[in-house]
């Protein structure tokens, strides 16, 4: 489980996923840290972490893993570590690692079938250093390198699917405010053995620009309005683990976008409603093709 004192921004989605993962995984955890906001977690030489921890470059996570897998396999067959000595080798990176620099590590690291959990805290920018956009950002979401009327132009890169597609033991996106889906999911994949893989969406009150106090309401609502689907990837399917009403029984996405800062151009001066009903068809289209 992780410590108190853990210097992070107040609200933060990233960390309310995180400390369940380590409630559940336990202290038998070897944390391999890419560069972003968890690492500011870190004071040297503390951390956190009640298990061991390594920092690494962004795109290097995977690639750390890798030497620590074979370290503690090593140790395990030379009968230097007993094998109910056995660690999980955790992966943890922001979305700008796992949808941009570091996917191609992560590729290769499930195409060897490396036994690890990793987990994306996806907060739609790079947080760390004052949330420019990234391939994880939401279309029309404005950022410090998106600012222009009409916010990014660009869509989010469907992770799940890319990893999915990879063949992996297990894929699923969770959310913090969904904690018993979370749970249910950590334990799932505690079970099995090979790469296991988790985006959790993380509201980012200072990227978003919402109060703190806010993170639960928008976690939901982003559940809710079906922006964020919650679903899993087992031995060949997918199955969505919550299905929100159908349409005209669920929330518009605009309830969702509203109660941030990042969206506040598509209601003020004037609202956008060309992009508002894009984003709301996008949502409607992927949920007729599920329910």
């Amino acid at each position: 489980m992780l410590g108190t004192g853990t210097p992070t921004c107040a609200g933060c989605g990233a960390l309310e996923n995180i400390k369940i993962f380590c409630d559940i995984l336990g202290e038998k955890t070897v944390f391999v840290n890419a560069a972003g906001c968890m690492t500011l977690l870190t004071v040297y030489p503390f951390t956190p972490f009640r298990g061991s921890w390594l920092y690494t470059a962004m795109a290097s996570a995977p690639a750390g893993a890798q030497g620590v897998r074979d370290a503690l396999d090593l140790l395990i067959r030379d009968g230097r570590l007993a094998p109910e000595e056995y660690l999980a080798v955790v992966v943890l990176t922001g979305d700008g690692t796992a949808y941009g620099m570091g996917l191609s590590a992560t590729s290769a690291a499930i195409y060897r079938k490396l036994d690890f959990i990793y987990i994306c805290y996806d907060n739609e920018g790079y947080g760390n250093t004052g949330y420019q956009f990234s391939a994880a950002t939401p279309y029309a979401a404005r950022t410090a390198t998106s600012k222009g009327p009409r916010g990014y132009r660009g869509y989010k890169k469907d992770l799940f699917a890319i990893w999915a597609a990879h063949r992996p033991a297990y894929v699923a996106t969770v959310i913090g405010t969904e904690p018993a889906d979370l749970a249910r999911k950590i334990e799932k994949a505690k079970g099995l053995r090979g790469p296991r893989l988790f985006i959790a969406l993380s509201p980012c009150p200072t990227g978003w620009q919402f109060e703190p106090a806010k993170t639960v309401e928008i976690g939901k609502l982003a559940v809710k309005t079906g922006i964020w689907p919650l679903k899993e990837y087992l031995d060949g399917k997918v199955v969505h683990t919550r299905i929100p009403p159908p349409r005209g029984r669920r929330p518009p996405v605009e309830e969702y976008l509203k109660r941030q800062g990042r969206f506040t151009h598509l209601f003020s001066p004037t609202r956008n409603e060309e992009i508002l009903k894009d984003i709301q068809a996008s949502v409607d289209a992927y949920w007729e093709g599920v329910i």
